[in-house]
């Protein structure tokens, strides 16, 4: 049996943000310590886009972030923490590329108003991370930190495999069905989905712009609360929710592998420890209509979104790419409308049944299963589709890890969702170490 887990770093974002809030000039001797890193693990692991990362650049970000210290104020809520942004989202002084071969002019714009609140509030960008093609399946280089052979996910590769190798304690991805819950998952890493509309998406070269939610990855819960709660807009009150727990009974479960589900249903057994009430509850009956009619909506808007480059430059798209436009053309505007329709009327049902059952959460698998072998694919988003449909906060919990048929052992997660608006109930929660 082959374990190789040797690109995995502990980078917990929390601790991290505590040391540089008590003790600011110790960036110079992390990003020192980040520079090595980045020159061990990143010729084989490829997470962030070409070049936009060098030995060179990070401590002279460092000197001119502690430049802009004043000694009588506080630290700004998330001075001195390097994010790492996926290649969709434009940042100043970065190229903005989408994993394309198409011209970068094409691309270029005002930064996304997301990446200047994070300067605002005192971090700075490390580097873009590597994406898919447009966000969609044509894979990147990048491979999974925790076996090279395997696919991080996708369509927030780089993002997630960044954030797993201990690079860079926060990064920024995007989620259309599956991209930030998925690769979390296959990294072993926490993603955050947030409510849909929560982030605004200026600045962001989009896939589905009806569908699409910028979310985060870090290899810490406690981190994520810190990033969510400077970063998120105002909520109501946080609500007192007991710890009930629904799983969705039906279809969604169908082609989730065996050593997945095993693994599920012993994560279950440590919720229940812990004071969780878990129960079934039936859902989903009509998944291959959500599936389909999701699929509609995204395709429609991507083929707008590129009507005229891909007029231009159809050849320079990837084949995968290339077929999802031109599917998306065949969409009726009535076909478009109806999955706009259907998004809320499938939250509002979700939300009605968890009301009537007494659910603070849903929780299901993060993915059918851990990594596929091979970097061909990213792997299926299933588990993540209908709760992305909804628009409703998911959060990926690292959940021990499985063999796979390789003999690699490899990381799987704990998929949770929340209500609409209650992303801060969801961050949180009690939620006990599952990684184990």
């Amino acid at each position: 049996m082959r374990h190789d887990l040797s690109r995995l770093r502990l980078l917990a974002l929390a601790p991290l943000h505590r040391q540089l809030q008590q003790n600011p000039h110790s960036l110079r001797d992390w990003v020192r310590g980040a520079v090595e890193r980045l020159e061990e693990v990143e010729p084989g692991l490829q997470a962030l886009a070409p070049g936009s990362a060098s030995r060179d650049q990070w401590p002279a970000a460092a000197d001119r972030l502690l430049a802009t210290l004043d000694p009588g104020s506080a630290r700004p809520p998330l001075f001195g923490l390097g994010v790492g942004v996926k290649d969709i989202l434009r940042v100043d002084g970065f190229e903005t590329r989408c994993g394309s071969a198409l011209p970068a002019e094409l691309f270029a714009g005002p930064e996304a108003s997301l990446v200047t609140r994070l300067r605002e509030a005192g971090a700075w960008v490390m580097a873009k991370t590597a994406t898919t093609e447009f966000a969609y399946f044509e894979p990147a280089a990048t491979t999974n930190p925790a076996h090279p052979e395997h696919t991080p996910g996708g369509s927030s590769s780089g993002s997630a495999a960044a954030v797993a190798a201990g690079l860079c304690p926060l990064a920024l991805g995007s989620q259309t069905v599956g991209s930030v819950i998925r690769p979390a998952a296959f990294c072993g890493v926490v993603g955050f989905k947030p409510t849909y509309g929560r982030i605004a998406l200026d600045g962001v070269i989009p896939y589905s712009p009806s569908v699409d939610t910028i979310g985060f990855f870090t290899q810490d819960l406690e981190g994520m609360g810190i990033v969510a709660g400077t970063l998120l807009k105002a909520a109501d009150t946080q609500a007192a929710l007991p710890r009930s727990l629904g799983i969705p009974e039906g279809p969604l479960f169908g082609p989730v592998e065996s050593a997945a589900l095993a693994q599920f249903r012993r994560t279950v057994g440590l919720l229940r420890d812990q004071g969780w009430e878990v129960r079934s509850v039936p859902a989903f009956a009509d998944l291959p209509a959500i599936r389909e009619r999701h699929e509609r909506l995204i395709g429609s808007e991507l083929a707008e979104v590129h009507a005229a480059w891909f007029e231009q430059y159809e050849a320079l798209y990837r084949p995968r790419t290339a077929a999802m436009i031109r599917f998306g053309r065949t969409v009726s505007l009535e076909q478009q409308a109806e999955g706009r329709a259907g998004r809320s009327r499938l939250a509002e049902q979700l939300e009605a049944r968890m009301e009537a059952e007494g659910l603070s959460f849903w929780i299901c698998p993060s993915a059918l299963g851990a990594a596929p072998h091979g970097l061909a694919s990213t792997g299926d988003p299933w588990m993540n589709l209908p709760w992305t449909h909804a628009g409703m906060p998911a959060l990926s919990l690292p959940a021990g890890s499985v063999v796979g048929p390789t003999g690699a052992r490899l990381p799987v997660g704990l998929q949770v969702i929340a209500r609409r608006g209650q992303d801060r109930e969801l961050l949180a929660a009690p939620w006990p170490d599952l990684n184990r």
